[in-house]
């Protein structure tokens, strides 16, 4: 089984920053990648970015692109979300998971592990 704890999450104004972060415990895999997904009230979960634990490899949605940067620290097992330029419109609950055949995809199916979630709300 494979447990997955996001931190980080608060209230910041348009125009800021903000960074997320997800710890992975409990079983390994030989590859895998870490994704960061997010739902706002009334609308699907929709992928943000994901990134390749061997390889560094990224995805990211349009949304997000040149704004948020998905990172990891493999000694941690941590994954990060640095969030800037950020808009009332991220307003959402963030979430992290892991699929364990490292494919980066944006596809909430993908991913077989999940964790619980943290609040990022954005002032205007």
């Amino acid at each position: 089984q494979v447990h997955l704890v996001e931190s980080g999450g608060g209230l910041v104004q348009a125009g800021g920053s903000l960074k997320v972060s997800c710890v992975a415990s409990g079983r390994a895999f030989s590859t895998y990648s870490m994704g960061w997904f997010r739902q706002a009230p009334g609308k699907e979960r929709e992928f943000v970015a994901a990134i390749n634990w061997s390889s560094g490899r990224t995805n990211y949605a349009d949304s997000v692109k040149g704004r948020f940067t998905i990172s990891r620290d493999n000694a941690e097992n941590t994954v990060y979300l640095q969030m800037n330029s950020l808009k009332p419109e991220d307003t959402a609950g963030y979430y992290c998971a892991l699929d364990r055949w490292g494919r980066n995809y944006g596809s909430r199916s993908a991913y077989e592990y999940w964790g619980q979630g943290t609040q990022v709300t954005v002032s205007s």
